[in-house]
C-alpha cells in the first residue's frame, strides 16, 4: 500500500489500464482523480472532488479536476448530470439507470434497477434512434 493513498498500487495499475482502454493518457492527478471517482457508485460535483482530494493532501489544480471530468464523460467513464442551472454532478455509474433529486440539498439518488417501467416511448424525430431512457424525478424533503 502507498503511504499516501489507501489504494494498493495493483489498483492503480488497473486504473491506468482501465484509462487507456478509454484512450485517455493516464497521469498521476488523473488516475488519483479515478482512484476517488470509482471507488464506489456516487454523484459529486467538482467542488466536492476538489474538496476530498484536498482532504488527504492530494494537490491537484482546480482546471485540472475540471478538464478530468470533463475528459472521463466525453470518454464514457463517468455521466454528466446537469440537476439544476448552477452544478453539474458526475455519476460514477455510466450505465443508464434514473435518479431522484431532492430539491434544496442538490443530492442524487438512484432509482432502484426495475423500479420504472414504461409501456411504450413517443414516437421519436425523424432520421433518430432512441439511445437510453432515464428519468429524473424531482422530490423535496417535507416540512
Amino acid at each position: 500500500m502507498d503511504a499516501a493513498s489507501p489504494t494498493p498500487r495493483a489498483d492503480r495499475k488497473r486504473i491506468a489500464k482501465m484509462l487507456e482502454t478509454h484512450g485517455i493518457h493516464s497521469t498521476a492527478q488523473r488516475i488519483r482523480i479515478a482512484e476517488l471517482l470509482f471507488s464506489r457508485e456516487q454523484h459529486l460535483t467538482a467542488e466536492q472532488v476538489i474538496r476530498l482530494l484536498g482532504n488527504d493532501g492530494t494537490r491537484v489544480s482546480k482546471a485540472t479536476i475540471y478538464n478530468t471530468l470533463n475528459l472521463f464523460a466525453d470518454k464514457g467513464l463517468l455521466k454528466a448530470l446537469s440537476v439544476d442551472r448552477a452544478r453539474w454532478l458526475f455519476d460514477s455509474n455510466a450505465l443508464p439507470h434514473h435518479h431522484f433529486h431532492v430539491e434544496g440539498t442538490g443530492e442524487l439518488i438512484d432509482v432502484p434497477p426495475g423500479a420504472i417501467e414504461f409501456a411504450r416511448l413517443p414516437a421519436l424525430p425523424p432520421g433518430t434512434e432512441p439511445v437510453s431512457v432515464e428519468v429524473v424525478i424531482r422530490v423535496r424533503r417535507r416540512s
